[in-house]
């Protein structure tokens, strides 16, 4: 006499088996084949823009970037009078060279994008001359969605010719609206917007200022607009 309870639990079993291999196969398939994606992924090349060179300068400038578009299109590339046809590409760092010598090195030396860079001239009657480059460089994760972007801070740095003594002009969280030379006070000024309200964005809500920063002595800078000055201007305007 056949035992049907018996041939069903034998069923059951290779039933459950064979599903069991086979969500095991297509497990093995698919991380075999994320690994093999993960391999073939080809890695950025760089770009190397034109040189950018300066007479008054000993070195001379390569500027690097990385060969996808850039998908940011919000961003400002505004990449100095020199740099030009490299517009739609990040700009991360910059290359200089010694004109008259074998060495080279790296203007930062950390993740960055740099969004413009200009030559100062500073010429004063009866000084001499202050030559320095001024940068626009996110390199901070300001609105916490792990990728730096135009929404993040742009900080003001300043080095010399060579791109050496890099230091920072403005403040952490601050993002620089405009600038200004000032030849007779050998200084820079600076229009920034913070992000007051602390909510990691730039909007007309938050609080503007004004840096100086004085050329003879870069790592002091001054916020012109104290919280005394505009307490007295809000009793003024308010009352």
């Amino acid at each position: 006499m056949i035992n049907y309870r018996f041939l069903n639990k034998i069923t059951t079993v290779m039933i459950v088996a064979a599903l069991s291999f086979s969500c095991k196969s297509s497990v093995t398939r698919n991380a075999e084949q994320a690994k093999a994606t993960e391999k073939s992924k080809p890695q950025s090349n760089f770009i190397y823009g034109d040189l950018i060179i300066k007479k008054q300068s000993d070195y001379l400038m390569i500027p690097v970037s990385l060969a996808e578009q850039n998908e940011d299109k919000g961003i400002d590339l505004n990449l100095s009078r020199s740099y030009e046809n490299e517009r739609n590409n990040q700009l991360h760092n910059i290359i200089f060279y010694q004109k008259q010598g074998s060495e080279a090195h790296l203007l930062l030396n950390k993740k960055a994008i740099i969004t413009s860079f200009d030559l100062l001239e500073v010429k004063a009657a009866e000084k001499p001359t202050t030559r320095v480059w001024l940068y626009k460089i996110i390199d901070q994760d300001t609105n916490t969605d792990k990728k730096l972007n135009s929404e993040d801070a742009t900080i003001g740095y300043l080095s010399d010719l060579s791109g050496k003594n890099l230091q920072q002009i403005t403040p952490n969280n601050t993002r620089i609206i405009s600038w200004v030379v000032v030849p007779s006070e050998n200084a820079i000024f600076l229009k920034i917007i913070k992000d007051s309200d602390n909510d990691k964005k730039f909007t007309k809500e938050d609080k503007i200022n004004f840096v100086r920063v004085n050329l003879n002595k870069i790592g002091m800078r001054t916020e012109i607009i104290s919280d005394q000055i505009e307490q007295e201007l809000k009793s003024y305007v308010f009352q």
